[in-house]
C-alpha cells in the first residue's frame, strides 16, 4: 500500500529524531565562540517540530557542568485538524520530552545556565543539544541564521497567482486581490501575501508584536478594527525578508485561522494550526 509522507511525518512526531549536517556550525555568546563543529546534528525531541543543534562535547569550547532540571511548562497545540498535539515552538528549551540531563556551559567569564542537554540515547551519546536562544549569534559556515536551525526536510515555494482572494472579518472586507503571492511551506497551510494596494490599510494598525522566522526574517504585525471591534495581530508583513524570499517584501499576509478567506468565490474553512 502506498505511503502518504505527511501521515508518516505525523506518526514520527512522538519519537526522538536526529539528522547529521555537513555544515560548519558555530554558536557565539557575547565575544565567546562556545561551539565550533563540522559534526553537528539536528535534533528534534519528541513532540517538537523545530530542531535544535547538537554538537559532540569535544567540539564545545566550554566546560560542561551539571545543571538542575528546571520545571518548564509544555504548550501543546494541534499541528492540523487530525494531527497529534505538538509543542508550540515558543515552548522553552527547558521543557525536555526525552530522558537526559541538562547541563550548563562555562567559557572564561561566561556562564550559560542550563543551555545544554545530554539526551540519554545511544545514537546521540557524547552530544550536547544547545539552546538556540541562549546564544547571541549562530553561523552556518559564515552565514548568520536566525530563529532556529532550518529543517532540511522543509522547503518554501512562492508562486504568483491570478486567483481572486478576498479577506473578510466580521463581514467587513479587509482585502481583495488577483495579484497574490502564494507561499507554500512544508506542513503549513498556504499563505496569501497581498500587495498593500489591495489591502484596506485604513482598517489595520501596527501592533507591538514581532516574530522571527528562520526562513523569512523579522515580521511585524497588524491588528484590525471592524467597526469598533478590535482583532489583535491578525496580519503581518516582512519589510526586509531574508535572501531567497525577497519578493514578499512589504506584502501583507493574514492568518487564515483568524479571518475568512474566499478564493475564486469559494469560502475556505479556517484551518486548525498552532496559530488558531
Amino acid at each position: 500500500m502506498a505511503l502518504q509522507l505527511s501521515e508518516q511525518f505525523a506518526r514520527q512526531l512522538g519519537e526522538l529524531r536526529f539528522e547529521p549536517t555537513q555544515k560548519r556550525v558555530r554558536a557565539i555568546a557575547g565575544d565567546e565562540t562556545v561551539a565550533d563543529s563540522r559534526r553537528a546534528v539536528l535534533v528534534w525531541e519528541p513532540k517538537r517540530v523545530v530542531a535544535s543543534y547538537a554538537v559532540p562535547e569535544e567540539d564545545l569550547l566550554a566546560t560542561v557542568v551539571p545543571a538542575d532540571r528546571a520545571a518548564a511548562a509544555e504548550h501543546p497545540v494541534p499541528l492540523g485538524k487530525d494531527s497529534p498535539q505538538v509543542l508550540d515552538p515558543r515552548t522553552a528549551f527547558a521543557a525536555h520530552t526525552c530522558d537526559g540531563d541538562p547541563v550548563s556551559l562555562r567559557a572564561n567569564a561566561l556562564f550559560l545556565d542550563a543551555a545544554g542537554f545530554r539526551p540519554a540515547d545511544p545514537d546521540l551519546a557524547g552530544h550536547v543539544v544547545l539552546d538556540f536562544g541562549a546564544f547571541d549569534q549562530w553561523l552556518e559556515e559564515d552565514e548568520p541564521i536566525v530563529g532556529h536551525p532550518r529543517d532540511p526536510f522543509s522547503r518554501i515555494d512562492v508562486r504568483r497567482s491570478s486567483s481572486r482572494v478576498r479577506i473578510e472579518l466580521d463581514g467587513v472586507p479587509l482585502a481583495e486581490s488577483s495579484s497574490a503571492l502564494l507561499l507554500f511551506e512544508t506542513h503549513i497551510t498556504p499563505r496569501f501575501y497581498l500587495p498593500r494596494a489591495d489591502v484596506r490599510m485604513d482598517l489595520l494598525s501596527p501592533s507591538d508584536t514581532t516574530s522571527v522566522c528562520a526562513y523569512k526574517g523579522l515580521a511585524t504585525y497588524f491588528s484590525a478594527d471592524t467597526g469598533g471591534r478590535s482583532h489583535p495581530d491578525v496580519a503581518w508583513t516582512y519589510a526586509r525578508p531574508l535572501a531567497g524570499l525577497t519578493e514578499i517584501a512589504d506584502h501583507v499576509c493574514f492568518f487564515d485561522e483568524r479571518v475568512d478567506v474566499v478564493l475564486d468565490g469559494a469560502p475556505r474553512p479556517r484551518p486548525v494550526t498552532p496559530w488558531s
